[in-house]
């Protein structure tokens, strides 16, 4: 597969945002899907040793970079193009800080669960996508921080990669379309 196809339901990348790629020796998504995980892996090392306030603009931007900076000029940088999910580039900002409040409430409030709250500011980054690529992937890590803040375990995404096309990302993305509808249960059942 060519670096730049896209699979099932990611998020294609404009021609612009393909040439901010830095490593130029990437020729298949595979190498690229490869070296994003070390790079992954290398920001949850780094996590451990920066305790911060997770819940705030500042911090989501710069957990982009510690994920993406080596490999993308654009990482920690707002999309500035329309995609085919997400916010209008410039509802981005506002509606980040919209959740973000939110998410603050809900924890002070006990509105939800930790879990339900978690998947929820998951769920709710996800469909924001405020980066041109790997919303996913933070989204997910910003879920299993909030949890770690609440002093809860992780959540369970699976046994697989999510950005590789198995049976368990459809489910995953089955279960963020009933999200969008208002439905959360797949979305808690996928976690368990």
């Amino acid at each position: 597969m060519n670096i730049f196809e896209t699979d099932d339901n990611s998020t294609p990348l404009t021609e612009e945002e393909k040439q901010q790629l830095k490593v130029k020796w990437i020729t298949t998504r595979a190498e690229l899907n490869e070296l994003e995980t070390r790079e992954i892996a290398q920001a949850e090392l780094w996590l451990l040793k920066n305790k911060k306030d997770i819940l705030n603009e500042d911090f989501i931007k710069l957990l982009h970079n510690k994920m993406f900076g080596s490999i993308w000029k654009w990482a920690g940088k707002y999309r500035t193009t329309e995609r085919n999910i997400g916010a209008a580039p410039y509802q981005i900002q506002p509606k980040l800080r919209i959740l973000l409040d939110d998410i603050k409430f809900w924890v002070a409030n006990k509105t939800f669960s930790e879990k339900e709250i978690a998947i929820r500011f998951h769920h709710r980054l996800v469909q924001i996508h405020p980066f041109p690529n790997g919303n996913g992937r933070i989204s997910r890590l910003m879920a299993d921080l909030l949890m770690r803040k609440l002093g809860q375990t992780e959540l369970n995404w699976g046994s697989e990669n999510l950005a590789k096309i198995s049976d368990i990302r459809k489910k995953y993305i089955s279960a963020l379309q009933e999200a969008d509808r208002g439905n959360y249960d797949s979305l808690l059942k996928f976690v368990e």
